[in-house]
């Protein structure tokens, strides 16, 4: 097996269980790892591998939700598809709400359990993707003065030269230049490029164009 494949984890306390779903989406080409507890997983290293995560809702000490919740207050998001052989709906709608990708009930279709795998994962590869275009406008963020960065916020507002050099107090010829020089530090083709880059890590306007 690649072991640069996307990880699949599955945690179950059912010996069963937890050797069916390996054995399928092994057949099907996927690396898998199995635990038989959310203390488990999390004190192994797949806790930061794992690309999706295959949890039964009703475990042995932390529950699947309960995993949920501590995954999110770490910072994880890895991708989660609940199973659970109790038709608890009311704990599904809500762990769907709590950002799962799905939620499947015991004894569960193959081609339901390989679609919502398919899921999440895709799930997983955007968020990395998104990441690492996070990581990289951040990183052109960093080479701008302190006076670009006050023009690119202005600049995102798509106000004229005149307008921001006023709301600045500079002179608009100053301005010309802190536009060219944060285009081309950020390596934007357009003031509408810009907008999406700062959007894409959080980057608000000043709220009122008038100061």
């Amino acid at each position: 097996m690649n072991e640069s494949a996307p990880l699949i984890v599955v945690v179950d306390d059912d010996p069963s269980v937890r050797t069916g779903l390996c054995r399928l989406l092994r057949s099907a080409g996927r690396r898998v790892q199995s635990f038989i507890s959310a203390e488990e997983f999390m004190a192994s290293d797949s806790l930061f591998q794992a690309c999706c995560l295959l949890l039964d809702l009703r475990l042995p000490g932390l529950t699947g939700t309960e995993l949920q919740k501590e995954l999110k207050r770490r910072g994880l998001t890895t991708p989660i598809v609940f199973i659970t052989g109790h038709g608890d709906i009311a704990t599904g709608v809500q762990a769907m709400k709590d950002g799962a990708v799905d939620f499947l009930q015991k004894p569960i279709d193959d081609k339901d359990l390989l679609l919502a795998v398919d899921r999440a994962l895709e799930r997983d590869r955007h968020r990395k993707s998104v990441d690492q275009k996070k990581t990289v406008i951040q990183g052109r963020l960093a080479t701008l003065t302190p006076a670009e960065n006050a023009a690119l916020r202005w600049m995102i507002t798509g106000q004229l030269n005149k307008q921001i050099a006023r709301n600045l107090g500079v002179k608009e010829k100053t301005i010309r230049v802190h536009r060219g020089r944060v285009l081309h530090k950020m390596d934007a083709r357009s003031v509408a490029e810009l907008v999406l880059m700062a959007h894409t890590v959080n980057i608000n306007p000043p709220e009122d164009p008038k100061e």
